[in-house]
């Protein structure tokens, strides 16, 4: 049975030839002719879940969906943490109250400080 050194070591080498042939693909795939930066008609269309677009197809997107997107994405993770330190509260003590308030605490200033700047209200 390999040690645990040896199970680590070969996990980085599989990682580190993955990431190199990821790296190389580029390269390698370039002399076929398969490039994205070939020009096509068929590349230009507009396209829309599978139909044509209906309307101006560059419209100016509003940011602040990425505002909102962001917070959303900040408390539902925050909220499935939650969760998870929930079930085993008991077996944490005060140990894992302190850990959960140090996760918490920028979570809720990071909050605190979009509702202050306003970010949250639509304009």
């Amino acid at each position: 049975m390999l040690s645990t050194y040896t199970q680590l070591g070969l996990f980085l080498l599989v990682v580190l030839l993955l990431a190199g042939l990821v790296l190389a693909l580029p390269v390698i795939l370039r002399p076929t002719g398969i490039s994205p930066k070939k020009p096509n008609p068929l590349k230009g269309e507009p396209f829309e879940c599978g139909m044509e677009t209906i309307g101006p197809t560059w419209i100016r997107f509003n940011f602040h969906y990425y505002f909102f997107a962001l917070i959303f994405l900040a408390i539902d993770v925050s909220t499935i943490f939650l969760y998870l330190w929930a079930i085993q509260a008991e077996e944490f003590g005060k140990n894992g109250i302190l850990a959960i308030s140090i996760f918490f605490i920028p979570i809720v200033i990071g909050y605190a400080y979009a509702w202050y700047k306003g970010a949250l209200q639509w304009k």
